[in-house]
């Protein structure tokens, strides 16, 4: 049934440093696997990570050796199984990697929503939304440049809602640095702020404390990922919402975390969740738990974040809306005709499949 699978890594400068706590991120590596049916059929999917093993547990390398040596051999082994058990076998017979499993996920996805001549959303359940808002991240680090560089976005209309990365510095610097923006930008610019689990819990007391009272819409993973009991203890303490990222790693983590009430908000990663399934299941038990949702991004390019795209907008409600906006940090284009971003949106594609076509000969250019 599947002839070929490829692991493609593809580093691309950013625009701008791109400052996290744990790393600041000028090149982004790509990785794209391209699966080919006997049919000739191709199906995309993509496995990027953040700074290599500065974020997570997978890295490009990794994932491009673990497919290679063990997902690959697998999959063009398999005859006559739907895709269904196809990812029951790789389930059972490969621990971990979720981000290459979410990008093996996609691949097979995109083939079988090309087969069915549908978009890949509706083999998920269907869209309800044909767009989703988009906010831009504030990373330089430098709080008038990241005021400029609001304000050109509000104007251009492409973004208006923010997020701001902090907590690689002394705390009361990073307070300073989202208060002067906010008000800078006024009331009605909605600003947000990860702090990529850099705060322990007293300094948690003291930032959020002050981003709540200077009327900032949202923090992100404040505290350590393990430590879900201080995040529960924040989430019960403050009006302001609090967002679970890096501590949600799929749907059994979701179930504890909403469980012991741990956040307001859910940051939704298909890598992070192991896959756009998987993220749908995040989704769902979410809701079930009266958890507002958020669409995040491992800063994927534009394979991933299309793929991300395809499931969010099969959720019924975005409260936070999505930070898609992973193929605009970067310098080069790798789609025919790029993802289209228009009035605070990325727009959704109809045809079949993730909508994309890969300018394969731009792939090669690029590729490491």
């Amino acid at each position: 049934m599947y002839k070929s699978i490829e692991t493609i890594l593809v580093d691309i400068p950013t625009i701008r440093p791109h400052q996290l706590s744990v790393t600041t991120l000028r090149v982004q590596t790509l990785v794209l696997v391209k699966i080919t049916t006997a049919d000739g059929i191709v199906g995309w999917g993509e496995a990027s990570t953040i700074g290599g093993l500065n974020y997570g547990d997978e890295s490009p390398e990794s994932v491009k050796t673990n497919i290679d040596t063990y997902f690959a051999p697998l999959i063009i082994s398999i005859k006559d199984l739907n895709i269904a058990q196809t990812l029951k076998l790789l389930r059972k017979n490969i621990n971990g990697n979720r981000f290459a499993k979410c990008a093996i996920q996609t691949a097979l996805l995109d083939i079988q929503a090309k087969c069915l001549g549908v978009p890949l959303s509706e083999i998920l359940g269907g869209r309800l939304h044909d767009s989703l808002p988009v906010l831009w991240t504030l990373a330089s680090g430098d709080t008038k440049k990241d005021i400029n560089e609001a304000q050109k976005m509000i104007e251009l209309k492409r973004h208006n809602t923010f997020k701001l990365k902090i907590g690689s510095r002394p705390l009361q610097q990073d307070v300073d640095h989202v208060i002067a923006i906010k008000k800078a930008l006024g009331a009605d610019i909605s600003i947000r702020v990860d702090v990529n689990r850099a705060w322990s819990e007293l300094e948690c007391l003291h930032g959020i404390q002050q981003l709540q009272d200077a009327r900032i819409d949202l923090i992100e993973q404040p505290c350590a990922i393990q430590n879900t009991d201080a995040l529960a203890r924040l989430t019960a303490r403050f009006d302001v919402a609090i967002m679970a990222d890096e501590a949600l790693t799929g749907p059994d983590s979701a179930y504890r975390l909403a469980k012991d009430h741990c956040a307001n908000v859910f940051a939704v990663k298909i890598e992070q969740s192991g896959g756009l399934i998987e993220a749908c299941d995040v989704a769902k038990i979410a809701c079930l738990a009266g958890i507002d949702l958020y669409g995040g991004t491992m800063l994927e390019g534009p394979v991933g974040s299309i793929a991300s795209a395809h499931a969010f907008s099969t959720f019924e409600n975005l409260a936070f809306g999505t930070e898609l906006f992973g193929p605009l940090l970067l310098t080069e284009e790798i789609l025919t005709t790029p993802l289209r971003y228009e009035n605070f949106a990325l727009h959704l594609p109809t045809m079949p499949g993730l909508g994309i076509e890969i300018d394969e000969n731009k792939i090669e250019q690029l590729r490491r």
